[in-house]
């Protein structure tokens, strides 16, 4: 869960429930919803469009030292319950990590396509990969599946996605992570509940500081939780009175799975399914915003692919992340539940391909525009700015691909009699220069 990362809406993945983005891992922070903390959406055109962050005039960095900072954050924790005997096992010897800072600060200007980032997140090694690893933990995933309804797979395909099953969870200490930004890094008070979090977890002995590890945006363990969601969601899987997402994969299948569930999952539900779109389809409708019951998109001339049936959802969306010249889908609750893990649908749908493999079933059938390549994050910005100048709002030109942009997008192709599908190109922002 970190491309969304710490700023441009980054940590959000599963940080706690209480914090959108920054869910138990989540968006780059919790600006725009329940996101953990990762940077593998970053690696996809979807990015979350949110309001810019308050920020002090000053930063700590620009008033006291890192040393200052840490005796006066001694006093904040205290206050809020945290031992002394916690503060100094954890802060002892708490280290300044001015690689963080950088990785915080850094703003990548190219961008791939959904596409790139599906074939890369749903490898075929990563599907065989997955399937050995729920074989292994077959009687952990059943029991979870049991209790939570979130079928093993899911579990599975969250776990491959965020770490290549415990193969890259981080090597950052989380105490280290979050002082530093707590102490300069452009959330403050993010990072600094985060830390309060993190002392809390050491404090109730379900890990100790040396094996806190994570992200350098401090998302942790095998599933990349944040402090705030692993107090929020983190259950003990295998009986020992220790919730330890690190080292037992009974706990990490639990605790995923109930982040899942107290979201919102919906056991026995699909996630949705690949669909074809009738020649007319109004396509300012393909949004996550507007739904409606899957007979509504049925009379519609909405059909699944391959023959099958369009599941029965209440609330279902249709969704085009590529526009009309790539696939589409219908999707349902707990597509948008995945979503509560990393705001993106482009993670959604690799958790949701991944889970799908893992199970024996097919991948995406219809043909993205391999050859359209993505708009960079200036080229972004660039189209945002003429598109206001010419009428269609699209608020303050940030090189962030939201509903704001997709919408003025939209209306501008409609005015020139093209498809409105939101989706940016560079055969767009072309149109858009000339007078």
């Amino acid at each position: 869960m970190l491309a969304l990362l710490l700023g441009s809406g980054a940590m959000q993945g599963c940080q706690a429930g209480a914090s959108p983005s920054s869910s138990p891992s989540r968006q780059a922070e919790a600006d725009s919803g329940d996101v953990q903390a990762r940077a593998a959406t970053a690696e996809t055109t979807e990015t979350v469009e949110t309001a810019p962050a308050a920020r002090d005039d000053q930063t700590p960095a620009e008033r006291e030292s890192f040393d200052q900072w840490v005796s006066e954050f001694r006093q904040k924790a205290r206050s809020e319950g945290i031992s002394q005997t916690t503060l100094d096992e954890a802060l002892a010897n708490v280290r300044y990590q001015p690689r963080i800072i950088e990785l915080d600060r850094s703003q990548p200007e190219f961008t791939r396509g959904i596409w790139e980032y599906l074939d890369s997140a749903v490898s075929s090694s990563r599907i065989d990969n997955g399937r050995q690893k729920l074989a292994e933990h077959q009687e952990s995933a059943d029991q979870t599946q049991s209790r939570y309804g979130v079928p093993g797979s899911v579990i599975t395909a969250i776990w491959g996605i965020e770490s290549n099953y415990g193969g890259n969870f981080g090597s950052f200490s989380a105490i280290d992570a979050f002082a530093t930004l707590g102490y300069e890094g452009r959330r403050h008070a993010f990072a600094q509940e985060q830390l309060i979090a993190a002392l809390r977890i050491i404090q109730e002995g379900d890990i100790d500081r040396e094996h806190m590890l994570g992200s350098w945006a401090g998302a942790m363990g095998h599933t990349q939780f944040i402090p705030t969601s692993f107090l929020a969601y983190a259950v003990d899987g295998d009986g020992d009175g220790r919730r330890d997402i690190w080292g037992s994969i009974p706990d990490v299948m639990a605790s995923t799975a109930n982040y899942l569930a107290k979201n919102g999952w919906q056991r026995g539900q699909p996630w949705g399914v690949e669909v074809t779109l009738p020649e007319d389809f109004d396509y300012t409708r393909t949004e996550l915003s507007t739904r409606q019951a899957t007979s509504a998109w049925r009379s519609q001339g909405v059909r699944a692919v391959e023959g099958q049936s369009l599941p029965n959802f209440d609330q279902a969306s249709v969704i085009a992340p590529a526009g009309a010249q790539g696939p589409a889908f219908l999707v349902g609750p707990n597509f948008r539940v995945i979503m509560r893990y990393n705001n993106a649908t482009s993670y959604a749908l690799a958790v949701a391909y991944l889970s799908q493999r893992i199970d024996g079933g097919s991948g995406v059938q219809g043909d993205w525009p391999r050859d359209v390549k993505p708009l960079t994050r200036s080229q972004t910005k660039e189209m945002q700015s003429l598109l206001n100048q010419k009428g269609f709002g699209t608020g303050t030109p940030d090189g962030i691909m939201g509903p704001n942009t997709r919408e003025g997008l939209r209306a501008w192709q409609r005015s020139v009699g093209k498809t409105p599908d939101g989706f940016p190109s560079t055969s767009v922002l072309e149109a858009l220069r000339q007078p």
